[in-house]
């Protein structure tokens, strides 16, 4: 994937085609990381909601717990620390992924400054298949006032 370039001992991609794939590839671990973000972000909104229904409870009372697939009775007492702790450790893991983006955000703007990549937007390309887009769109329009005419 990489050829070693004699001149300065680093390595340089091969070609344009090396150079997109791992531009590609930066910019899945970015995505990745995101969907983590996102779904550990859940999981810590959904502790709080836990730990916000038990608190005012009796600490002495009966609540339930799932651990490794299996249902588990404890006292609040038990679960709420566990809960709290659980909440903490993800939080922590949040902050852990915020600063890997941040660091990938950074190398992925290094990489594109040093092989000029610009990204052309959609709105940008003008050509036929933008004339298709409209056409589908005014059949989709065609058929709502045909059937009001009924």
């Amino acid at each position: 994937m990489y050829r070693i370039m004699a001149s300065n001992d680093s390595m340089e991609p091969a070609n344009e085609q090396v150079v997109a794939n791992i531009y590609g590839n930066m910019r899945s671990e970015i995505n990745q990381i995101y969907s983590k973000i996102t779904e550990l972000e859940m999981e810590v909104s959904e502790h709080s909601l836990v730990v916000n229904a038990i608190s005012p409870l009796d600490p002495t009372r009966r609540c339930y717990r799932m651990i490794g697939g299996v249902l588990v009775e404890r006292t609040i007492q038990e679960v709420l620390p566990a809960v709290t702790r659980n909440k903490e450790g993800i939080e922590e893991v949040i902050t852990r992924l915020n600063e890997a983006l941040e660091r990938k955000k950074k190398e992925i703007v290094d990489f594109e400054a040093k092989y000029k990549i610009r990204i052309r937007k959609a709105d940008d390309l003008k050509d036929d298949g933008a004339g298709k887009k409209e056409g589908s769109a005014q059949g989709v329009l065609v058929g709502p006032a045909s059937s009001s005419n009924q």
